[in-house]
């Protein structure tokens, strides 16, 4: 007796996810590379069905693991782009060492040349002076070095799937709430990141807000404080800027103090010729210092100067991409009703306007 035919399973809806919208959909279903299902209690992959979240075992972007102050693990990493002021120092301390201890071996070459560049920094009146400058240059170097990797882990934030890219795709407090989980399995924490940290300040509000002007003034307070911070975070550079060329015009007064007081002594002492010559030599020793203080100074601050303009312009473009993004993504998908009833802004009837 041939079995009497099983009932067709019943048509699932559409997208797999019933009672979500299409674009939510989507968005849970699309997977990042890279990312891998959580695993069960020995490893092996967990069943479907079993304790499924939105939220992955894996993140894309973890600020504790992939900032470069976090990877050496002596310091916290400064938020966003900021950087640890005392890992900074650190680093600069060996560095400037290190560069003195290579113009002492040029000063001792027999390459006239190279034994003149090291002259500027190791003769023995120029580094009262120029041995702080060495130390505040590479500070600020290095702190503009380290902005660079960690302004590169703040745009990779700009090419997460945060919010789905399709047209059809729209944003009310249904779906947003998906796209903030979304946006939270992402990254270890939003906070890190300025691009997402701007989305989850919007949306989290999202209930509360009655006007898409209102997402609006949200996001240009978050734009304003994002433009702050990063403003901060060059206060450190823009002091070592200010306080180099001040210290070589401090070896240029100690410079010219020893020139005048060596010509002093040649004046009063021994009229000999051959100890006037000595004289003379130490009034010269005092002039050299003063101007060689002076180029090692100006030097300094220009170099760093550049540097740090060709680090900021960087951020300054980063910040006006997240906020295309933030208008492109998230305003312009917003659907949110006002207390009336009505949807907001071009949706609402116009009698009601």
């Amino acid at each position: 007796m041939d079995p009497s035919p099983q009932p067709p399973n019943p048509a699932a809806p559409a997208g797999g996810l019933p009672g979500r919208p299409a674009g939510v959909r989507s968005l849970l279903k699309r997977s990042l590379p890279g990312r891998r299902q959580p695993a069960g209690p020995a490893g092996s992959p967990r069943p479907a069905g079993v304790g499924d979240s939105p939220r992955p075992a894996v993140v894309s972007l973890s600020w504790e693991d992939q900032d470069i102050e976090n990877r050496w693990g002596l310091f916290k990493g400064g938020r966003f782009t900021s950087v640890n002021k005392m890992f900074s120092f650190i680093l600069a301390v060996v560095i400037s060492v290190l560069f003195i201890l290579a113009m002492k071996l040029l000063y001792n070459s027999s390459n006239s040349s190279l034994q003149m560049l090291g002259r500027l920094f190791v003769r023995p009146g120029n580094l009262w002076a120029t041995g702080p400058a060495t130390l505040c240059f590479f500070w600020g170097l290095v702190i503009a070095l380290l902005k660079v990797p960690k302004l590169r882990l703040q745009r990779r934030a700009l090419f997460l799937a945060a919010v789905p890219q399709n047209k059809e795709f729209v944003l009310n407090e249904t779906t947003a709430k998906t796209v903030l989980e979304r946006v939270r399995s992402l990254v270890d924490d939003t906070k890190y990141f300025i691009l997402l940290n701007r989305i989850d300040r919007a949306l989290s509000n999202l209930r509360n807000i009655g006007r898409v002007s209102d997402v609006t003034t949200i996001l240009k307070a978050q734009s304003e404080n994002d433009e702050n911070q990063v403003a901060s975070s060059y206060a450190m550079i823009h002091a070592m800027i200010w306080s180099i060329p001040v210290l070589g015009f401090v070896g240029t007064v100690l410079g010219l103090s020893i020139a005048i007081s060596n010509f002093t002594d040649a004046l009063g002492g021994n009229p000999d010729l051959p100890e006037m010559r000595r004289n003379l030599a130490r009034v010269t020793s005092g002039l050299s210092t003063a101007f060689e203080c002076t180029l090692v100074g100006l030097g300094f601050a220009l170099l760093l100067h550049f540097a740090a303009d060709l680090v900021q312009q960087k951020e300054t473009d980063f910040l006006d991409e997240c906020n295309d993004y933030c208008h492109a993504n998230v305003v312009s998908k917003l659907r949110v009703r006002s207390k009336e009833g009505y949807p907001d802004a071009a949706s609402q009837p116009e009698d009601a306007v």
